[in-house]
């Protein structure tokens, strides 16, 4: 820890929408751990649940998806040195013993962590506790700031592999937020071109057009099928819900090709009921998308690093502030910013 100060500046989530800025005692990395000194960190959609709806635990600082560089070393981090350019894995490393981990679906590790979870302090914050398991290191030729979304872009990576779509097939993306957004990107980015937009906020549709959407529409302009045997006109091979909203579950299933799935990313409080009887007729799948592949996180470095996405359009060209973290999230709720906003916890020098 040395030349560390003893505290630390963190935006703490109160209660009530409440966030607020202040010093923390810096943490102290334990055996197996580093201290992360954190450059960017994303605001997630679960943290607009954790914080606009209330979910979250009074008093917690949040923050997962984040690079920065290694301050301090706990024992044990044999490979690591002070200053190392890392990203970070923010789930409980999977035990790699379960039935699951055995098979390559890591995501269901039976130890690991809950939605947002992370281990040590949340990332809106100056400095982070992380796994020395966790850690990715970045290349020289990805700025720090872009590693901050390879864990999203990663997220949205695991949700087309749950889809099986091909090229040649048509996608739809319900939901434009930061999440629809990354989906539409690594779509384009594997090959698909036929994409459909379903989404309310006119600043997220022109976004979904310039991420190379066919078209944009708001919900009220999709025509899902009608009856149990009919197809909609515009269906699609593979619907990606991403927005967390029940009505958008229930529309996708509508808007399925016969045989097509419906993956779900987005997390939602209120939850869908689904006809089981189109499902069955028409033999849909109906799956859920949680974390990444195997190597979807070194997939998406790999991404950030060729250019194969859009970053300057997926990400806003302002940072915020810890200050300004409750306003942004309050905005991101509303609809009212497009594209992912990065928090950058240190102030100027």
């Amino acid at each position: 820890m040395q030349n560390l100060p003893a505290s630390m500046r963190a935006a703490v989530y109160r209660g009530d929408q409440v966030v607020t800025v202040d010093a923390l005692p810096t943490p102290s990395p334990g055996p197996g751990e580093v201290l992360v000194e954190v450059s960017h960190c994303g605001i997630c959609g679960t943290d607009l649940h954790l914080v606009i709806e209330g979910m979250g635990q009074p008093d917690s600082v949040g923050g997962h998806e984040y690079a920065g560089r290694i301050a301090a070393l706990g024992a044990d981090c044999d490979g690591w040195s002070v200053g190392d350019r890392v990203a970070v894995d923010p789930n409980t490393p999977n035990c790699g013993q379960c039935e699951y981990c055995r098979v390559g679906r890591a995501a269901l590790c039976t130890h690991r962590s809950g939605i947002g979870a992370s281990v040590g302090t949340g990332a809106f914050a100056e400095y982070t506790l992380a796994d020395v398991r966790q850690l990715l290191g970045v290349p020289e030729d990805v700025s720090l700031r872009d590693a901050a979304i390879m864990e999203p872009l990663a997220v949205a990576l695991h949700g087309i592999t749950q889809s099986r779509i091909a090229p040649g097939q048509r996608a739809l993306v319900l939901g434009a937020g930061p999440i629809g957004s990354m989906v539409l990107a690594a779509l384009r980015a594997r090959g698909i071109e036929d994409i459909s937009v379903s989404e309310p906020s006119p600043i997220r549709r022109e976004l979904a057009l310039r991420l190379g959407a066919r078209r944009a529409v708001p919900p009220d302009e999709l025509a899902p099928a009608k009856s149990i045997f009919d197809v909609a006109d515009d269906a699609a091979d593979a619907v990606f819900e991403c927005s967390g909203k029940r009505e958008a579950a229930e529309q996708g299933l509508a808007m399925l090709r016969r045989a097509g799935t419906l993956v779900i990313l987005g997390t939602g409080i209120t939850r869908p009921r689904f006809d089981s009887m189109r499902i069955l007729l028409n033999e849909l799948t109906v799956t859920g998308s949680y974390n990444y592949d195997p190597d979807g996180l070194a997939e998406a470095l790999a991404l950030l690093r060729d250019r194969a996405v859009p970053i300057e359009q997926l990400v806003e060209s302002v940072d915020v502030p810890l200050e300004s973290l409750g306003e942004t999230m309050r905005s991101l709720a509303a609809g009212e910013i497009g594209a992912k906003v990065l928090v950058v916890p240190r102030p100027p020098d």
